[in-house]
């Protein structure tokens, strides 16, 4: 049983308890890069101000209610063979700040987020500033992810209104897919035969900054689709992130070349179960060039897309697939795995998929902080966006509306190059409303 599905309650003992790192938890750490923070990002908008007081109480208590999020990572010598956490009873550190408000105090703290990770040598490595009426959370990903991390703030939400926050919605759901037409009889659910040849990148824009990440947020709405539509608001998101990146890389000269777009999959509980830790497997969803052209017959391109997701999803996985599962056993010190680890990842860089899409889909909790503070109207995640991939795309929806974050290396692209990505997303988006017609 691993350490993310074994979340013991720490304190019993004068000795700090420890779990291993889980296999994402490792490749995470054997990959950091000094200049280039693993960081997740999480913004709630509310329509008040909350207390400082009540919240700071509330959240720490909800730290104590989730208490595998209650943890740094445990020294040792470099012949060991395992990274391990140590569970703490309480923070080492003061989670909560309140910085103060000023105009462009939200600009710093995002800014803060993507270029500051929480250290994991101190309890727990998350951090949330309050900047007016917006809760930023800001997650070192190399021990947590968003979805685990948006289950505390839930708790804290209940503590701190005394109202239920259990989760309101379950995963989406597809109609029967519809039998195949003529013309696509030809497997449309396999994958595109690419062979070896190398995965399309983003191509470079015009980096206009020095740091190390560079965010854009924007609220869209969210897509129509029929009631009887054999694919999900998840599929129309990825068919719009393929298209859009097919776009910007025939604008800037790329050549076409297949394209992979990595898709998270969680299968957790969303209850006060959930297991708290990095919860999601990998998988990745293949496109062909002659797929995504200028004007591709998008019905067919949605309904292929589900069948490859839905596919995908029902595959029983590793987290990172066989590969990192073998990596990452404890059979070498882990300092030699690191190096072997580093070294794969610079030899594979040409076949590391195109980007990340995170959709978290509708947001399962109400968030709602009570009379006075009230619930959450808006929710923004990003997740790392380190090269070779240099893009990901984090998405969720709030009181109908989809809240998109593009977040980009900065030594691939700049702000203006976030706006007109920006722009083909939500082009592309709508074209896939009412069954792309």
């Amino acid at each position: 049983m691993t350490a993310l599905h074994h979340p013991a309650r720490p304190g019993s003992s004068s000795h700090p308890r420890r779990v291993p790192f889980t296999v994402v938890d490792e490749v995470t750490r054997h990959c950091l890069h000094p200049q280039v923070p693993e960081t997740v990002h999480i913004e709630v908008h509310l329509p008040a101000r909350p207390d400082p007081a009540r919240l700071r109480t509330a959240f720490n208590e909800a730290l104590r209610r989730h208490p595998r999020i209650l943890m740094r990572e445990a020294p040792g010598p470099w012949y060991r063979r395992r990274y391990e956490w140590e569970l703490t009873p309480h923070p080492d550190t003061e989670v909560v700040t309140f910085p103060p408000p000023t105009t462009h105090a939200l600009t710093q703290a995002r800014a803060r987020a993507l270029s500051l990770a929480p250290p994991l040598s101190l309890s727990p490595p998350v951090r949330l500033e309050v900047i007016d009426r917006v809760l930023l959370l800001t997650v070192n990903h190399t021990a947590l992810d968003g979805p685990a991390c948006l289950r505390v703030l839930a708790t804290a939400a209940e503590l701190y209104g005394g109202r239920d926050n259990s989760p309101t919605t379950t995963a989406p759901t597809r109609a029967p897919a519809h039998p195949p037409e003529p013309h696509l009889t030809q497997n449309r659910a396999s994958a595109p035969r690419t062979g070896f040849a190398p995965v399309a990148r983003v191509a470079r824009g015009k980096p206009t900054s020095t740091a190390p990440n560079g965010m854009l947020t924007a609220d869209l709405p969210v897509p129509s689709r029929p009631r009887d539509a054999p694919y999900t608001v998840n599929d129309q998101l990825m068919v719009a992130t393929a298209r859009m990146i097919a776009a910007w890389n025939r604008e800037h000269g790329s050549p076409p070349r297949p394209m992979r777009i990595t898709m998270p999959v969680d299968d957790r509980s969303r209850g006060l179960d959930m297991p708290i830790g990095n919860g999601t497997r990998l998988v990745e969803v293949p496109y062909a060039p002659e797929e995504l052209t200028r004007s591709p017959d998008v019905p067919a391109l949605l309904r292929r897309t589900a069948d490859r997701t839905r596919a995908l999803k029902a595959r029983p996985r590793p987290q990172l697939g066989h590969g990192a599962a073998l990596l990452t056993a404890p059979v070498l010190p882990v300092a030699l795995r690191a190096a072997f680890t580093r070294t794969l990842r610079r030899t594979a860089a040409p076949w590391t998929s195109t980007t990340l899409l995170s959709n978290i889909g509708r947001v399962p909790y109400p968030l709602d902080f009570g009379e006075g503070t009230g619930r959450a109207t808006a929710v923004w995640f990003s997740a790392p966006a380190r090269m070779p991939r240099g893009l990901t795309v984090t998405t969720a929806s709030t009181a109908g509306r989809l809240h998109l974050a593009l977040r980009w290396s900065g030594v691939l692209l700049g702000a203006t190059d976030g706006e007109r990505l920006r722009d083909l997303f939500a082009e592309y988006l709508d074209a896939t409303s009412g069954g792309g017609k």
